[in-house]
């Protein structure tokens, strides 16, 4: 019988596992995409585009993007009960969190376009 993940976590010592799950957060936290954030709030797609104002479809696509606008952003995160913050890396110094773009409105979400007959 093949030994599970939870088998190998059931023999550690409660310091031991502690750190492991301690450490599973912290990697999970660093890398997470808009669908697994929405997830993690335990939310779903639909009561996401109702607070957004648009359709599950819409909340779906969002996910999936990889250029979004930042306000476009801002407001995903916004209606989870979120706020965005931009932090900048270089090599060689610490990161610095960029200010001046918690400014920027939220624009309310385009309407779907018509399709022509």
């Amino acid at each position: 019988m093949p030994t599970t993940l939870d088998d190998l976590m059931a023999e550690l010592s409660t310091e031991d596992r502690v750190a492991v799950e301690n450490r599973a957060a912290d990697l999970i936290a660093k890398e997470m995409t808009l669908r697994d954030l929405r997830k993690a709030m335990d939310l779903t797609q639909e009561q996401l585009a109702t607070q957004l104002r648009m359709s599950q479809d819409g909340v779906s696509r969002l996910e999936r993007r990889s250029d979004l606008r930042i306000s476009t952003l801002r407001s995903f995160i916004e209606a989870m009960g979120g706020d965005v913050h931009f932090v900048v890396s270089f090599p060689g110094r610490p990161p610095v969190r960029l200010t001046g773009l918690d400014k920027l409105v939220s624009r309310p979400p385009v309407p779907p376009r018509r399709e022509r007959a």
